[in-house]
């Protein structure tokens, strides 16, 4: 198999770097850690598995204490004020502009990607409005289940649907959060 790398191959791969050590920053590496320490137990690998989780767990220590150095935590209503600006920023400018020069590139698996980002995104936008509606009332959210699509990301409050309405996967897949 052949791969072509150009200008604009490399420009994608740019903004996925950019993005993914983007995210590793903000959590750490917690989900990259456990999604190869996964692997690492599928292949029968345990001891090196356990090797992954106990890096992301230190990686979690380095991102709250930074967070804490840089003033990061705030109260909780400037925390869902901070929220809707990225999540308000991510679905109508950052994901677009990937978006674009994902299609402009015709790589279909970032295209996928970044759509079902965007479209979660949106999401979380509408669910942190619904927070700091309560907290402006000096309340908490009301009490239900929150379950999250494996797949894409798709967050729902109460039971899940039969398939995500973002990339169709089974309600059976979905992950309660506690």
């Amino acid at each position: 198999m052949s791969v072509t790398i150009n200008e604009k191959s490399v420009k994608i791969i740019g903004i996925l770097i950019a993005v993914i050590g983007g995210l590793i920053a903000f959590i750490g590496g917690v989900k990259i850690g456990n999604s190869v320490a996964e692997k690492a137990d599928k292949d029968g690998y345990s001891q090196v598995a356990k090797v992954f989780r106990a890096a992301a767990a230190a990686e979690t220590i380095h991102a709250h204490n930074h967070l804490r150095a840089m003033g990061g935590i705030n109260s909780t209503l400037e925390n869902i004020k901070e929220a809707i600006e990225g999540e308000h920023y991510e679905f109508t400018k950052m994901y677009p502009e990937f978006l674009e020069e994902a299609k402009a590139e015709s790589h279909k698996e970032a295209i996928r990607t970044f759509n079902y980002a965007n479209e979660v995104e949106k999401v979380h936008h509408r669910l942190y409005q619904q927070a700091l509606e309560a907290l402006k009332k000096g309340n908490d959210l009301e009490k239900k289940d929150i379950y999250v699509c494996p797949v894409c990301g798709y967050t729902h409050e109460g039971e899940p649907p039969e398939t995500c309405p973002v990339c169709g996967a089974s309600k059976k897949v979905f992950n309660k959060i506690d």
